[in-house]
């Protein structure tokens, strides 16, 4: 015979939602809700070491939640990953504190040294993460001027002279490059020979010219 699944309930869960519950710990857990914020440092204070003993609890509770204060997370997200920013820390150095226990083998030490940087590393990318999130909005525009004169244009980092580009890299006065922002294009004017002129060499043999 067939086995018949394990009945479910079909009643709906009902979710209450207090008014009264205004997020007066937002300071930590960057919600409205203080369900979320409380339920945040809980679990915050049971990821670090020592977290789940009764005894250090009151401690380490006043000390993740000075550490939370101290990383001013402004929304949920925010407060997500400066906890797990103190949870990765707190980690790689109860890490780093075991591998220095004198009783401890080269094998085991060096076991715990690379657990160590394994979390210092995920601190370092969950700050990064940080930063990139309160950093969101912001543009960076980058203005190039074009210089224009009659012998010579300067676009971006090409300068035409003489109607000759210069390339990038071939030296000279006139290069300009985006890594040397300190350097200038040369405006100086080339000396051009003047180009022969028809109309003056007869201007005699016109009449009426007065010369």
């Amino acid at each position: 015979m067939p086995r018949k699944s394990p009945s479910r309930s079909t009643r709906p869960e009902i979710v209450t939602l207090d008014p009264d519950n205004a997020g007066k710990m937002k300071h930590l857990g960057g919600a409205a809700s203080d369900n979320w914020n409380a339920h945040l440092i809980g679990k915050l204070v049971a990821a670090v070491p020592g977290g789940m003993n009764p005894d250090d609890r009151p401690f380490l509770l006043q000390a993740v939640v000075g550490g939370q204060l101290g990383l001013k997370p402004e929304d949920p997200v925010e407060a997500m990953l400066s906890a797990q920013m103190i949870a990765a820390n707190a980690a790689a150095l109860d890490l780093y504190r075991r591998a220095w226990i004198q009783e401890q083998s080269f094998e085991v030490r060096t076991r715990f040294l690379a657990l160590a940087d394994k979390a210092a590393r995920t601190l370092a990318v969950l700050t990064e993460a940080l930063a990139r999130h309160r950093g969101r909005g912001q543009q960076q525009i980058t203005v190039k001027h074009v210089t224009v004169n009659a012998e010579q244009a300067v676009v971006a980092d090409q300068v035409v002279a003489n109607g000759r580009p210069t390339v990038e890299g071939g030296g000279g006065d006139e290069q300009r490059t985006d890594d040397q922002p300190h350097a200038k294009p040369a405006l100086a004017h080339a000396p051009v020979a003047p180009l022969p002129c028809t109309v003056e060499a007869d201007w005699a043999a016109l009449p009426g010219s007065g010369r």
